[in-house]
């Protein structure tokens, strides 16, 4: 086998693991999982590196398993938490899994029939018929509270500034431990994977496994855990959010330029780590490329490359080139049909926070004369004076075209059937919104 571990160190994912876990992952095909928690009905950036780890586990030839948790997202993670989570009701927690199984299901083949195909697991599927009592008796017994109290995630909680923690969040560990003693038990999965701040949980999946089977035909199994770095900026920022908040996974909540730019606008050093981090270039085409960027920053090579391999990844290589057009349009490199094939949603979101007034599609397709729908119809110019001075000036384009006093606006020139782009000079923009 390929060494994996050594794969993950010099990429930067790479945090702690247990004793004999590298050795395992180098003598044979391993099965190994990840959870993915349903907080919302789909996962943002934060979950990238589990899901590229997946990915990687499964080049490396190893069996992946994907679980999503039904049951856990009952209860909240307490890990990394100050204050309780807010419980979820049945429906929102239904759609929130789906969300995620869908979005899963763009990295990893669920439905591939080879030896070491992907699996998506839901541990709702077998804790729902769990009694309290059953599981108190059969699982509560075999980890002491001293042991559960010990977990930083817990410490953290009854220490800090918070109300504490509720028996609800305390069982959360010993659930995600069943889940790794159940999937070992029916999968021969041997490995647990997850950020840092899973240690606790993990290594309590590991005990349950070693302690369940105690007296059984698999006494002295063996349980391993694997944990990748929490990712931060280079500025101190929090990763994985932009101005607008959370960079998702899936258009509707992030559209692919947008996502595009977040990676796009990383800093030199932040892109030296993601590249190596965020894509499955290899080690010697990743430091040809940080060599080239640093003799030359200004043309941002790293920047360019990460945004384009992640893009594709998430979303598609056309997604991709659209967003790269849609990124040239501000710099003067489009033409008016590139700012026509623009959907509604990058359309706003390439020119987010720039003034809009809204425009009668009736006074439209009467047709508006350019100096009315300069001044008059919309405040971008103060005054007709003013707009025939720019016109003059041959300073004014519709939808990145040059236009003359004589133009007149009609509903042929709506982008979408929405909206027009008026623009003076280079750099001073506004919308005109049909309404």
């Amino acid at each position: 086998m390929k060494n994996l571990v050594e794969e993950l160190r010099w990429r930067g994912l790479f945090h702690d693991m247990m004793p004999g876990t590298e050795e395992q992952l180098l003598k044979e095909a391993t099965t190994a999982y990840i959870g993915f928690d349903p907080t919302a009905d789909s996962l943002h950036i934060g979950s990238m590196v589990q899901i590229i780890l997946l990915v990687h586990l499964k080049n490396f030839g190893h069996k992946p398993i994907a679980l999503v948790g039904g049951a856990t997202g009952m209860i909240g993670d307490p890990s990394g938490k100050s204050d309780e989570r807010n419980l979820l009701d049945e429906a929102t927690l239904n759609k929130n899994v789906e969300g995620i199984k869908s979005v899963l299901s763009r990295f990893l083949d669920f439905n591939a029939t080879d030896s070491n195909a992907p699996i998506m697991v839901n541990n709702y599927d077998w804790m729902k018929d769990f009694s309290f009592i059953d599981f108190a008796r059969d699982v509560g017994k075999r980890i002491t509270v001293n042991y559960m109290m010990s977990k930083d995630s817990v410490k953290k909680r009854f220490s800090g500034d918070g109300e504490g923690m509720s028996f609800t969040e305390f069982t959360y560990q010993l659930i995600q431990g069943y889940d790794f003693y159940h999937l070992h038990k029916h999968y021969n999965c041997l490995l647990q994977m997850g950020g840092s701040d899973q240690w606790g949980n993990i290594t309590t999946g590991t005990e349950l496994v070693r302690r369940l089977n105690v007296n059984t035909e698999d006494e002295g199994a063996k349980a391993f855990a694997l944990t990748t770095p929490l990712i931060t900026k280079a500025d101190g920022s929090k990763f994985g959010k932009s101005e607008g908040g959370n960079v998702w996974l899936t258009a509707d909540k992030t559209s692919p330029y947008k996502f595009y730019q977040f990676w796009f606008n990383s800093s030199d050093e932040d892109a030296e780590k993601y590249i190596k981090i965020f894509t499955f270039l290899d080690k010697a085409t990743i430091e040809d490329l940080i060599e080239k960027h640093r003799q030359e920053p200004h043309l941002r090579l790293l920047q360019k490359k990460l945004a384009e391999e992640i893009t594709v990844f998430v979303h598609s290589k056309e997604e991709y080139e659209k967003a790269v057009k849609a990124s040239n349009i501000l710099f003067g490199n489009s033409t008016s049909e590139d700012v026509k094939q623009l959907d509604s949603q990058t359309f706003l979101d390439v020119f987010d926070g720039i003034t809009q007034a809204e425009i009668s599609k009736t006074d439209l397709e009467n047709g508006i004369t350019i100096v009315d729908a300069l001044a008059g119809k919309s405040g971008f110019l103060s005054s007709n004076s003013e707009a025939r001075r720019a016109l003059k000036e041959n300073s004014i384009s519709v939808n990145r075209e040059k236009v003359t006093e004589e133009f007149s606006l009609s509903t042929n020139d709506l982008i979408n059937n929405e909206f027009v782009l008026l623009q003076r000079g280079k750099k001073t923009y506004f919308i005109l919104r049909a309404v």
